[in-house]
């Protein structure tokens, strides 16, 4: 660590005033000074302040700032220090840019085919074959109507580019605008993320990136330390460094022995004062932050490879503060080591689908190309018993290629490229309509992960309840009230008793304050449990302040924090006699098993032997905790002052108590949280309450917000009892006894942060029951990160949540409410159908157009339908139908079906049977047009044409006829349960019917024969184009020879070279004789409708007849 921190020194260089300047503007230390100090651990570190300091209160003196009453508030010192020491604000990296980001939607597979496929086919396009084609090579050459295709031929490779470019663009502008979201809400976070430090003698508040080298922080349980510092005091603090050093076990830190606190590190237990060092790129979070910057570009490189796979990834790896240097990048690097979350549900799925399509289409192109080889080489050199010429060999290859574009269109149709568009779409749409909704993502594949969800492990503080705790009864002195007693009615000794131990034994940071406005109630801050005691305190009139004033907190002797496993909280301080006093407060049936007596009426200690315990939980705390309350016993214990304990030994300490009073502290359930359950049961989705709290509790609050039910076969079990019926004799977990339990436990009261852990995981990885679970947790507390973590979505509590626990999690409550946990389900389920409608649409689209291709192929030797119409349909039609889709909005009725699980797959019975039936129909329909269309419509066939001729009236009926069904059957995706009313609610979305009308115009005008625009038409060719009669162009058609229809394609370019030159030249020269006008203009118009022809893609207008008139105008010239 040291050398790292050493070498980084250069990539911050110090001002030279600094540098030479031994104490910088005024100041005792300079930057260098304090970063070498922070580099030392332990007895080293302790060494050093002695030596050079004399102690930590003189390293505060050349800081100049108070131990106690910290810096004075004044701008212009803040500023200075800012100016010498450096801000709190560590630079993040910088985010891709809008290249990048295409450069990786390029990498997607599908679109490499396409790619591929679009290059192969521009680049023949342009290939034509050498030398001269001799009568031996056969009947290969398409003639004239190729020639119009094969300058159109370049227009199909290019189409396939621009949609290309089309998905690639709208998938990095969706990754580009989710990564601009994600950067705001982290500077969100930022600004919310508060630190207390002291400043003037006074607590406050104030964001992370404020803090300055000298200020005086208080550090307490589930903080993420911003900045480095050296401890003042500390109370039984102990510091999950894990995330600098890799190790796992807590350090304990105290003023006399390790008093270097860094930032990015945990607190686990405890509290305390620390004057801060370092700050911002100088702190040990900043010198690593900084050495990964100037080494993370070859890290980039290698980690790209791990993100491509996922691109939720980019976004986990985002620290959740990086601004404030609250995240550690080594982390990061050791998360590189920890196996991933699994893909998720979705995800899964659609990988695995993605796969078999892209089979099933090459399995499907491969045939076409090999019936279509097979086909002509049969025919050419078995029928006609040609031999193949060297000559022929480019006439053949070309042949082949096209073969090949053929097949490539099979290909290209069977893989739906809109799909990884309408995830995108989906997400980003509903991740921006979640945040109104109070649930702020931060991956993004946890929102549709949540529409999976079976089952929520809940927290009960907080989440179910108000989190606003009150005491509401109390046993004193042999009395139980039901209310808050009145003070004459207590024994003064007992009250003053009281009042101490609830003032002295919490943390001095909690503290009760007037209200903001008139009438609300009084602010509760700090923790929520000691703010009830302290309010009762008031409640009995009598007042917290003036005895923490009287034993201010540097005052206080020693500290037993509360943790998850004392589930107690002990002060020790000394008394004017020189003896001790400890005050306790904790969980009323811990901590009653640790009394001996117990003060009655008159304020006097009466023993209290186990029997009396069995008696009052019986008769006092049992109906408070099935009145929902928790109960809370205070108790202390005196030491005369020859006897000091050994203050390490606690189990000796903190016992033989003397139990002052028990109280019931109520925190309301919150009104709509039993209809937020119900409607989570209906869905199908159990809900499981996990907390610390007392059994009796927990399940008289189970019952009032509908988790347990009256004559419901369920399980309610404490920790301990949970972990006897889940381990085996050795003590190991075993999940077919995990098994057994967690299908009808609903309630885990008094449980451990390992119990939740245990439960989450071994309900995740059980394979009972018909289809594996989807869990989702919720937590607040520091201890909650790994079960967060573990969880398919972990939700974090935006308001009460610890900072290790936002961490941990995948979408943070900003309300810290049960029913926002509801909106998300709703949310995840929407996500999921959304896909689903496309998918039936897009493979319905699929199913058809392959079959139609292939079959059309295989018979006609030509696909009725042409890559660039396929495109059209595939691409802009289904990049427009996944947005349509895609942005259905969510209703109740998604609440009211169970939820899919893990195993279902992606496409259900219903949406197959949709699927066939209407590809069916549609097939039925496209292949009675295609075989008997001529007779009903009385049009030519354009079955027969040359291989690659220009589209004739014929197929232009079926393509459209293609486009309306796909139009129409994006109606019918909108319901994929087998509804009736497909045009039920169609008009909610805006969007849909926008697109829908839309496609319907474009594809309208697309297909308007030319001939019908007679305004372009006489724009382009002059008055002279209407002059044609009907005379000379069947006079033109008599002049075609099928010999001349084999002209070559050399030739061909070369008569068009001279026609157009005759054409010029008889132009110029029209103006000299009037009398060959009209032959000019009929020359000219042959050739301009020739370009019509390559232009006007989709309808040409008459095939025959612009054949006739370049064959007549070919004929003419020569």
């Amino acid at each position: 660590m040291g050398d790292m921190a050493n070498s980084s020194i250069e990539f911050h260089p110090k001002t030279p005033q600094q540098r030479e300047a031994p104490h910088a503007g005024g100041f005792g230390c300079t930057l260098g000074e304090l970063r070498t100090l922070m580099e030392l651990r332990g007895a080293e570190a302790l060494q050093k302040i002695q030596e050079a300091y004399g102690d930590v209160s003189g390293l505060c003196r050349r800081l100049k700032t108070s131990p106690t009453e910290g810096l004075a508030d004044n701008t212009n010192d803040l500023e200075k220090r800012r100016q010498i020491y450096g801000q709190n604000f560590i630079p993040p990296k910088q985010p891709k840019t809008f290249l990048q980001l295409v450069w990786e939607a390029l990498q997607d597979v599908t679109l490499i085919i396409l790619e591929v496929a679009a290059i192969v086919s521009l680049g023949l396009s342009f290939y034509a074959p050498p030398g001269e084609e001799s009568e031996a090579c056969g009947n290969v050459s398409g003639g004239a109507e190729d020639e119009g295709e094969a300058e159109a031929g370049w227009i199909e490779g290019a189409a396939i580019l621009l949609s290309v470019i089309c998905v690639v663009l709208v998938t990095a502008f969706n990754d580009w605008s989710k990564e601009k979201q994600f950067r705001g809400l982290q500077s969100r976070i930022e600004q919310e993320q508060k630190f207390t430090v002291i400043r003037n003698g006074q607590l406050l508040q104030v964001p992370v990136a404020a803090l300055v080298v000298g200020d005086i922080a208080q550090v307490k349980y589930g903080d993420l330390l911003p900045a480095d510092g050296v401890l003042i005091q500390g109370n039984d603090l102990k510091i999950d460094e894990s995330s600098l050093t890799g190790e796992s076990d807590h350090v304990r830190k105290s003023a006399d022995k390790d008093p270097m606190l860094l930032s990015g590190t945990h607190v686990m237990e405890g509290s305390g004062r620390m004057v801060v060092t370092a700050v911002g790129v100088n702190s040990q979070t900043g010198i690593i932050f900084t050495l990964l910057g100037a080494g993370g570009e070859e890290e980039e490189k290698k980690e790209k490879k791990a993100k491509k796979q996922d691109g939720a990834v980019a976004m986990e790896m985002q620290p959740l503060k990086s601004a404030e240097g609250g995240e550690m990048e080594e982390r990061e690097k050791k998360k590189a080591n920890v196996p991933k979350k699994e893909k998720s549900v979705l995800q899964g799925k659609l990988t695995k689908l993605a796969v078999q399509i892209g089979k099933a289409g090459l399995v499907m192109s491969a045939i076409t190309v090999i019936i279509l080889v097979l086909y002509f080489v049969i025919e050419t050199f078995v029928v006609d018993g040609r031999v193949w010429l060297a000559e022929c060999t480019p006439v053949y290859v070309q042949y082949f290629v096209k073969f090949f574009i053929i097949g490539v269109t099979v290909l290209v149709v069977a893989v739906p490229e809109g799909l990884p568009l309408a995830v995108t779409i989906s997400l980003a749409y509903s991740v921006k309509k979640m945040m109104k909704d109070n649930n702020l993502v931060r991956h993004l594949d946890a929102c549709e992960t949540m529409g999976n969800a079976t089952a929520i492990c809940s927290d009960k503080t907080g989440t179910l309840t108000t989190n606003r705790m009150t005491v509401v009864q109390s046993y004193l002195g042999d009395t139980h009230y039901k209310e808050i007693p009145a003070p004459s009615a207590l024994n003064p000794k007992i009250l003053d008793l009281l009042v101490h131990a609830i003032s002295i034994n919490s943390a001095y940071t909690t503290k009760i304050l007037p209200p903001e406005k008139e009438g609300a109630l009084p602010r509760q801050v700090g923790n929520k449990t000691e703010c009830a005691l302290l309010g009762f305190v008031l409640d009995l009139k009598r007042d917290f302040q003036p005895v923490r004033e009287q034993i201010p907190e540097d005052k206080l002797y020693k500290v037993y924090t509360f943790n998850s496993v004392r589930k107690s909280m002990s002060t020790v301080i000394l008394m004017p006699d020189g003896g001790f006093r400890l005050f306790s407060k904790g969980a009323s049936e811990i901590l009653l098993k640790k009394c001996t007596n117990i003060l009655n009426s008159n304020g006097e200690l009466r023993s209290f032997r186990p029997r009396d315990r069995d008696d009052m939980v019986k008769k006092i705390i049992e109906p408070m905790a099935c009145d929902g309350l928790r109960t809370i016993c205070i108790a202390y214990r005196d030491f005369t002052a020859g006897q000091e304990p050994d203050w390490d030994n606690e189990n000796e300490v903190v016992g033989d108590l003397t139990c002052i009073a028990v109280v019931g502290i109520e925190d309301p359930v919150r009104p709509e949280v039993p209809e937020a359950i119900r409607k989570c049961q209906r869905a199908g989705i159990t809900v499981r309450m996990v907390t610390g709290d007392n059994i009796n509790t927990a399940r008289a609050i189970a019952a009032k917000c509908g988790i347990i039910q009256p004559g419901e076969d369920f399980l309610c079990l404490e920790g301990k009892e949970f972990n006897r019926r889940i381990r085996n004799e050795k003590g190991e977990i075993e999940q077919e006894r995990l098994d057994k339990v967690w299908p009808k436990l609903r309630v885990l009261a008094r449980s451990s942060p390992t119990d939740k852990h245990t439960l989450v995981k071994g309900i995740i990885d059980s394979t009972t029951g018909e289809q594996r679970q989807v869990v989702a947790v919720t937590g607040d507390g520091t201890n909650d990160g790994p079960a967060l973590k573990k969880a398919d979505v972990g939700f974090a509590m935006g308001i009460a949540g610890t900072d290790v626990a936002k961490e941990a999690s995948d979408i943070i409550l900003t309300d810290d409410n049960f029913t926002s946990i509801v909106k998300a389900v709703m949310w995840g389920r929407n996500v999921y159908d959304s896909i689903s409608k496309f998918l039936q649409f897009q493979l319905t689209v699929n199913v058809v157009a392959v079959i139609v291709a292939f079959t059309g192929a295989c018979i006609t030797q030509d696909s009725p339908l042409k890559a660039v119409q396929m495109l059209w349909v595939n691409l802009i039609m289904d990049t427009f139908a996944s947005l349509a889709l895609a942005t259905e909005p969510p209703t109740e009725s998604l609440l009211l079906r169970k939820p899919y699980g893990r195993d279902k797959p992606l496409i259900s019975r219903t949406m197959m049977k949709n699927i066939l039936g209407h590809a069916v129909y549609q097939l039925a329909i496209i292949f009675t047009l295609l075989f008997v269309g001529e007779l009903f419509f009385d049009i030519d066939s354009g079955r027969n044409a040359p291989l690659h001729s220009p589209p004739s009236e014929h197929y232009t009926i079926i393509f459209n006829t293609f486009v309306m069904m796909q139009l129409f059957n994006e109606i019918n995706a909108r319901k994929i349960h087998g509804e009736r009313n497909v045009f039920d609610g169609i008009f909610s979305n805006p969007i849909f019917c926008t697109i829908v009308l839309g496609t319907f115009g474009i594809q309208v005008i697309a297909t308007i024969p030319t001939s019908q625009l007679k305004c372009l038409k006489e724009a382009g060719h002059g008055p002279g184009k209407d002059e044609m009669t009907d005379e000379e162009l069947a006079e033109g058609e008599e002049e075609i020879d099928h010999a001349e229809r084999e002209l070559r394609r050399g030739q061909i370019l070369w008569f068009r070279g001279l026609n157009r030159i005759q054409t010029q030249m008889e132009v110029v020269s029209t103006f000299k004789r009037s009398g060959s006008f009209q032959g000019a203009v009929r020359r000219r118009s042959s050739v301009l409708s020739q370009l019509h022809d390559v232009t006007n893609l989709s309808t040409p207008t008459h095939v025959t007849l612009s054949a006739a008139k370049a064959t007549s105008a070919a004929g003419s010239e020569s």
